[in-house]
C-alpha cells in the first residue's frame, strides 16, 4: 500500500476490531487524514468488550493497540452517539469524504421452529451480552432456575456459553464476568448442559484451544459418545484447516475415553441432532430434536426424534448485521462489492463478510477495503467532526470522548475486587455518572 498525502476526513461507524483496523490503516496510508469513530455506547471496542468470553480476559488486550490509535491527534472518538438516531447516515455522508460501516453483526439468527417465542429462549448474542454486561442485555435475567440448558450450535460461541455456565466462582476469579451474571450462575441448580450440532464432529466449528478448555473443569465433566466420532478426518480439508479438524477429533476422542469423575454438572456434546420444536406452554420445558446423518457434507433428516428436558435454550447458529436505515442487505450482511457499498460508503468486518474468523482476521480484511477507499476518494474540504459537534450540541446529545472513556475505564478497574481485573459498568447512565 503506497503512501500519499491527503487531508481527507473519514467517519467509521463502529469501534470494534474491524473499524479500528480500518482507522489504523487509513492513518498509516494517509498521514494527513482525520478519522472520527462513532460508537453507540460510551464504551469502545465492540466485540472485544461484549463478545469475548470473560474467562478469555487476555484476548481483550487487543484493545491496547486500539487505544493507541484513539490517542492519535488525528482520531476522534464519538462515544454514546448512535448513527441512525442521533446522527443520520446522510449527515455523515454530507460531512465526510467517506463513511466506513463497521457495526458488526449483533442480531441473532432465528431457528425458525415452533416454540422459539417461549420464555427461556435466547440468542447467543443476547446471552453472551448478559454475562458480559452489554447495556442492551443487562436485564435479560435468563431462566437458569431448572437443571438443564440446551445450546444449539457446535462452534466456539456455544462452547463459551457452556463453559461459562459450568465454571465455579473460584474458576471465574481471574475473569471479568459481571457480578450479576456470576451470582445468577452460582445460584442456579444446573446439572446438565447440552450442546447440539446438526452435523458431525469433523464439521464442528470450534477450535482446539476452546475445546481443550472443557477437559478439566472443577465441577463439570464433558461427555462425548465415542460412537458419534469417526476414525479419521475425511473430506476436502487441506493444510491448516485439516490440522484443526484432526486436533479437534483427537481431543473429542480423549474426552470420550477419559474416566468420568463424579462431578455434579455434565456437559453433553451431541452431534447429528437438529432442533425441531421447543417444548413448553408458557416457558421452555424441553426441546425436541431429530437425528440426522451427514451425506456429502449435508445434514439429512432421518425422521427419528428425541426429547431433552431443559429450562432454557440458547441458540448459537450465527448472526446478522443491522445497519443504519437505507443501507442495502444481502442476506445477513451489507450488500457490497469487495467492501464498496455505494459511492463514498464502504463496509468492513462481520457486517461485510458475516461472522467468521478471529479478531486478527479483521486486519487484512479492513486493510483491503482501505486500499479501495484510497483509490476512490479525493479530499474535498469536508467539515467532518466540526459539523457533527454542532449537530450534537443542537440535539443535546452527550458525546463521550476517548479521554472521558478512559476515566470510566479507570473506575471499572478501581471497583473490582482482586483477583478480578475489572468490574464493568453495565448501564449507560452508570458510565455517564462517572463523568458528571
Amino acid at each position: 500500500m503506497g503512501y500519499k498525502t491527503m487531508s481527507a476526513k473519514f467517519a467509521i461507524v463502529g469501534s470494534g476490531p474491524a473499524g479500528m483496523y480500518a482507522a489504523d490503516a487509513l492513518l498509516k496510508s494517509l498521514p494527513d487524514c482525520h478519522v472520527d469513530v462513532f460508537e453507540k455506547y460510551p464504551a469502545p471496542y465492540g466485540l472485544i468488550r461484549y463478545g469475548v468470553a470473560p474467562d478469555h480476559y487476555k484476548t481483550r488486550n487487543t484493545s491496547r493497540q486500539f487505544a493507541r490509535t484513539f490517542n492519535e491527534d488525528a482520531v476522534g472518538y464519538y462515544g454514546n452517539v448512535e448513527i441512525g438516531k442521533d446522527i443520520s447516515l446522510d449527515e455523515l455522508k454530507e460531512h465526510y469524504d467517506a463513511v466506513v460501516l463497521a457495526m458488526g453483526a449483533y442480531n441473532d439468527r432465528k431457528l425458525g421452529i415452533e416454540g422459539e417465542d417461549l420464555d427461556g429462549v435466547y440468542g447467543a448474542c443476547a446471552f453472551v451480552g448478559w454475562y458480559n454486561g452489554h447495556p442492551d442485555y443487562r436485564d435479560l435475567n435468563p431462566r437458569l432456575d431448572q437443571d438443564g440448558v440446551a445450546v444449539i450450535g457446535i462452534g466456539n460461541v456455544a462452547l463459551d456459553v457452556c463453559r461459562v455456565l459450568a465454571k465455579t466462582r473460584v474458576e471465574h476469579e481471574a475473569s471479568d464476568i459481571c457480578a450479576h451474571a456470576l451470582d445468577a450462575i452460582e445460584a442456579s441448580p444446573l446439572t446438565n448442559l447440552h450442546m447440539f450440532g446438526r452435523r458431525g464432529a469433523v464439521e464442528a466449528g470450534f477450535t482446539p484451544k476452546e475445546l481443550g478448555e472443557i477437559k478439566d473443569l472443577e465441577r463439570c465433566a464433558a461427555i462425548v459418545d465415542a460412537a458419534q466420532l469417526p476414525d479419521d478426518v475425511t473430506g476436502d480439508f487441506e493444510g491448516r484447516e485439516r490440522g484443526i479438524k484432526e486436533k479437534n477429533l483427537n481431543l473429542l476422542k480423549d474426552l470420550a475415553a477419559q474416566d468420568k469423575p463424579e462431578k455434579p454438572v455434565k456437559m453433553n456434546l451431541s452431534f447429528y441432532a437438529s432442533p425441531k420444536k421447543i417444548l413448553g406452554t408458557d416457558r421452555v420445558e424441553g426441546i425436541r430434536l431429530e437425528k440426522t446423518q451427514v451425506v456429502d457434507g449435508r445434514a439429512l433428516a432421518t425422521g427419528e426424534t428425541f426429547d431433552i428436558p431443559c429450562g432454557a435454550v440458547v441458540t448459537a447458529i450465527g448472526y446478522q448485521t443491522s445497519p443504519p436505515e437505507g443501507v442495502p442487505l444481502d442476506g445477513g450482511t451489507v450488500a457490497n462489492e469487495n467492501g464498496r457499498v455505494e459511492p463514498g460508503v464502504y463496509v468492513v468486518g462481520w457486517a461485510k463478510r458475516g461472522p467468521s474468523g478471529t479478531i486478527p482476521t479483521n486486519g487484512p480484511d479492513s486493510r483491503d477495503v482501505v486500499e479501495l477507499i484510497i483509490q476512490d476518494v479525493a479530499a474535498s474540504g469536508m467539515a467532518g467532526g466540526a459539523a457533527i459537534d454542532a449537530l450534537l450540541a443542537e440535539r443535546s446529545v452527550r458525546r463521550v470522548t476517548f479521554p472521558e472513556w478512559e476515566k470510566i475505564s479507570e473506575q471499572e478497574f478501581a471497583r473490582a475486587k482482586a483477583p478480578q481485573p475489572r468490574e464493568r459498568f453495565t448501564r449507560v447512565d452508570e458510565m455517564l455518572a462517572v463523568l458528571s
